[in-house]
C-alpha cells in the first residue's frame, strides 16, 4: 500500500458514503484508478465492509458494560458453544478471548442496571461453561474508531 491507498482508507473511515468521485476529488485522482484501487483494497482484505453506525442511546440501550467472564472449562467443545452463543446474543458487540484471570472480555450495550441485570440472568448465566463474571461500566466513552487508520 503506497500514500494514495493510505489517503483512500482514512476518507473512507470518516465517511464510508462517500460516492467514487467525491473519494477520487478527495484524494486527487480520477475516478476510475480510485475506483479500481478501491477494488483492490476490498479485494485484497483490507477493507472489509461497510457498515452504518447506530446510535445506541436511541435503540434504547444508552449504557456500554465490560464483562469479564471467566470459564469452568476450557476443552475445545466448551469454548465452542460458548463463542457460538455469544455470536447470536445481540447486545453483546464485542467479545474477545483474552489472557489473565479471566478467559473472554465481552462489550455489551445495556439499558441501565435492570438491562444488565437481565443480561447475566437471562443470557449470560445461561451461556455454557460460564463459571463467574466481573464487571464495570463505562460512564464515558472518550475515544471510539473502527480502525486503525491514522486520520
Amino acid at each position: 500500500m503506497d500514500a494514495t491507498d493510505h489517503r483512500i482508507l482514512r476518507a473512507l473511515a470518516r465517511n464510508g458514503r462517500l460516492t467514487n468521485a467525491e473519494l477520487a476529488e478527495e484524494v486527487g485522482l480520477s475516478p476510475s484508478p480510485c475506483w479500481t484501487r478501491v477494488r483492490r483494497l476490498e479485494q485484497s482484505g483490507v477493507i472489509k465492509g461497510y457498515a452504518a453506525l447506530l446510535d445506541q442511546a436511541e435503540l434504547g440501550l444508552p449504557d456500554t458494560v465490560f464483562v469479564e467472564v471467566m470459564m469452568d472449562k476450557h476443552d475445545e467443545a466448551a469454548l465452542a458453544r460458548f463463542e457460538q452463543a455469544v455470536n447470536s446474543t445481540p447486545e453483546i458487540l464485542e467479545c474477545h478471548l483474552t489472557t489473565g484471570d479471566y478467559d473472554y472480555l465481552i462489550k455489551a450495550a445495556v439499558s441501565g442496571t435492570a438491562g444488565y441485570e437481565a443480561l447475566l440472568r437471562e443470557k449470560l448465566y445461561q451461556l455454557p461453561g460460564v463459571r463467574h463474571t466481573r464487571s464495570a461500566f463505562a460512564l464515558r466513552c472518550l475515544k471510539r474508531s473502527l480502525s486503525p487508520v491514522a486520520s
